[in-house]
């Protein structure tokens, strides 16, 4: 009873909302562009590999450049993901059910600049760290169990798959694959 003695109303459960309870509701974190025309979209294409565009009823327009993700990611990788959403795409970004990151943003001008910071970013070892992919006919992220985490039987498996992953990897940033 808790939550009545607080003013909690079960028929209005968003009124006088408690923060800390919960995660904030989702719409409050989409780009100004997706909130305008949610439910209203006409159409997307394919740009290029990695690259869409969604164009709603209004005319409005949303660029999506989709790179590879990791389903473990480092809090310095996430920063460096967040560095290049606040420079790019005014803060807005969101990761896929298979951890691609997408960046959006509501001008075509701005494909260009953010496709190249993109390909510039590396990792010590020269792989890149945000490959551009992933979409239409191409090999999207692959996941699978990480149980290596945490258990050491599946650790045998690991290597076979980064083996697949390295194999793959060509097709991520190509539109190649049968439909």
């Amino acid at each position: 009873m808790a939550f009545i003695s607080s003013g909690y109303n079960p028929d209005k459960p968003m009124e006088n909302r408690i923060t800390d309870i919960g995660p904030r509701k989702y719409d409050e974190f989409y780009p100004p562009v997706i909130a305008q025309n949610k439910g209203k979209w006409l159409y997307h294409e394919y740009l290029q590999p990695g690259i869409m565009v969604h164009v709603a009823e209004s005319g409005n327009e949303v660029y999506t450049v989709r790179c590879g993700g990791a389903r473990l990611m480092s809090v310095t990788h996430i920063r460096e993901i967040c560095e290049i959403a606040d420079k790019h795409c005014d803060g807005y970004l969101r990761f896929t059910t298979r951890n691609n990151i997408e960046f959006m943003v509501d001008s075509k001008d701005k494909i260009e600049p953010l496709k190249k910071d993109l390909e510039s970013r590396k990792f010590d070892g020269g792989s890149f760290k945000f490959p551009i992919g992933g979409t239409g006919a191409g090999i999207s992220n692959i996941v699978h169990t990480q149980g290596w985490i945490h258990c050491h039987t599946p650790a045998t498996d690991a290597p076979a798959r980064q083996g697949d992953h390295d194999v793959l990897f060509e097709g991520f940033p190509q539109h190649r694959m049968p439909a």
